[in-house]
């Protein structure tokens, strides 16, 4: 990839006219509803010029793969899914945002909104706040690189009150700086869409809304390695606490051997292969003599151990105790939620049955008892290591509903057929990429025992012009959320899933 091409075709497709941010309220586009609701109005760009404006909704279309459509019933459980936030600290040496230049599988090493996620979070709570759910899940990847202070940020996004997102010198200090020369980076003070004035706004304290609704976390493999693979040693710690941050790729970089470059996997993340220590030592051997930038240091900034990530995840009184963030919780009377950690404590992002875990979810099964079954985990079951072990364990239980993960950034729904009746694999996108949404989950109980589970995707709700922003950069990113087809088809969004009565 050339050095100017993420600019130009940032400019390309803003036609060159970007929304300048004018103390960060004027030349607001029209909004979709407050609640951010998909099923009441949607963001589309109708015209193709990659301008978001609003459209009508896109209401529930019914998916009977499973069982018959079923007349309209009681609602039991109301539950939202809220996955890979990536709350981050876009300023911290321990970020490769150069290995963006070598393309698939690096492409989420920078993003053009990254900057802005903390913002996201706080305008999807607002949407949250509005839909009135019984509980929300939070399904992992909640915060980017395993650091301290990008953790006390999302917690206290999710608690509520003031919050003070800046790092370092206190000033924004980072590859988008427009004193930064390189054109690769997109830097919005200087380059198309400009909005002037955008990074000081995102570093500025602002408050949060919080949620007075039970959170309950889901571990993900950005929340405990870095950059979502690699497991924080000596070195790592050391970088992330220097004083030198590397913004262009060296020019005498090699990758190692034996670092596989497929796309497959967590959009997230790099290569899984990364994560062997023997390549990791030579890549940061190679990188020692490579040309830095001098940055403020941050004792914030502190790679976390797991224990200390548990610990914090279930200060609030959810998420179980031991080793593995494993547990189970009802939600009114008639649905019992399952949470699996499939997140590979010696480095990688794929997802990994461990040992007991098969005993645990039988268990757990057997306590439902005639509960309505809804499981979740970061990774999918399906692409886990040992996923279908577990899976097979579903396939058994007629009062299974459905699995939920994240990991992929991408809106997925596919039925599983089984012995008991069958259940859906859904798949939640995330608020870093486009479309930058949560999922809200309605389970309804019909005539005659049926049941259905009603789907939508719910629109962050920004109170002030950042959120809007950067939304628009991740539906603009050309390497981003959009163009990998991350919002899925009609069929992955606003749907009514129907599942047979228990046998």
């Amino acid at each position: 990839m050339s050095r100017a091409t993420r600019r130009e075709l940032l400019a390309r497709l803003a036609g060159g006219a970007g929304l300048v941010l004018a103390g960060c309220g004027a030349g607001s586009p029209p909004a979709p509803a407050g609640d951010g609701s998909t099923l009441e109005s949607l963001w589309a760009d109708p015209t193709g010029d990659a301008q978001l404006a609003a459209a009508p909704g896109a209401p529930l279309i019914d998916r009977t793969d499973l069982a018959p459509a079923g007349s309209s019933g009681t609602t039991v459980a109301v539950i939202a899914h809220l996955t890979d936030t990536h709350v981050a600290d876009v300023e911290s040496p321990a970020r490769v945002p150069f290995l963006r230049r070598l393309g698939p599988p690096f492409n989420s090493t920078f993003r053009p909104q990254e900057a802005l996620g903390k913002r996201v979070l706080a305008g999807a709570l607002r949407s949250i706040a509005a839909l009135a759910p019984d509980a929300v899940v939070q399904g992992g990847d909640l915060i980017d690189n395993a650091q301290l202070n990008e953790l006390d940020w999302a917690l206290a996004l999710l608690h509520g009150g003031r919050l003070d997102p800046r790092s370092g010198n206190r000033a924004y200090e980072g590859v988008q700086s427009a004193a930064d020369p390189d054109p690769f980076y997109y830097r919005p003070d200087v380059d198309a869409p400009r909005h002037p004035g955008l990074l000081a706004a995102a570093v500025e304290p602002f408050q949060s809304p919080g949620t007075r609704v039970p959170v309950y976390p889901v571990l993900g493999d950005h929340d405990i390695l870095v950059q979502g693979v690699l497991a924080p040693n000596a070195q790592t710690r050391g970088i992330a606490l220097g004083s030198k941050a590397i913004w262009d790729l060296p020019s005498e970089l090699r990758l190692p051997r034996g670092l596989s470059l497929s796309p497959a996997g967590a959009p997230s993340s790099p290569p899984d292969s990364l994560a062997a220590p023997e390549l990791l030592d030579r890549l940061i051997e190679q990188l020692r003599g490579a040309p830095s930038v001098p940055v403020a240091e941050d004792p914030a900034r502190v790679q976390l151990s797991v224990d200390r990530v548990l610990a914090a995840l279930r200060a609030a009184g959810h998420g179980g105790s031991g080793p593995l963030l494993d547990y189970g919780f009802d939600v009114g009377e008639r649905v019992r939620v399952i949470v699996l950690d499939l997140v590979r404590r010696e480095g990688g992002s794929g997802g990994l049955v461990h040992e007991g875990q098969r005993a645990r979810l039988e268990a757990e099964l057997a306590a439902a008892g005639t509960r309505w079954v809804i499981v979740f985990s970061h990774q999918p079951l399906a692409s886990s290591a040992g996923g279908e072990t577990l899976l097979s364990v579903l396939d058994r239980n007629p009062r299974v509903l459905a699995a939920l993960s994240g990991h992929t950034h991408r809106n997925r729904i596919t039925p599983r057929p089984g012995p008991a009746g069958g259940y859906w694999l859904i798949a939640t996108c995330s608020l870093i990429d486009w479309p930058q949404q949560l999922r809200a989950l309605r389970v309804l109980e019909l005539a005659r025992g049926h049941a259905a589970l009603e789907s939508w995707m719910i629109d962050h709700s920004p109170e002030a012009r950042l959120g809007d922003i950067s939304r628009e950069l991740s539906y603009i990113d050309a390497q981003g959320g959009r163009p990998l087809g991350f919002a899925g088809g009609a069929l992955d969004r606003n749907v009514r899933l129907f599942k047979r009565a228990a046998v």
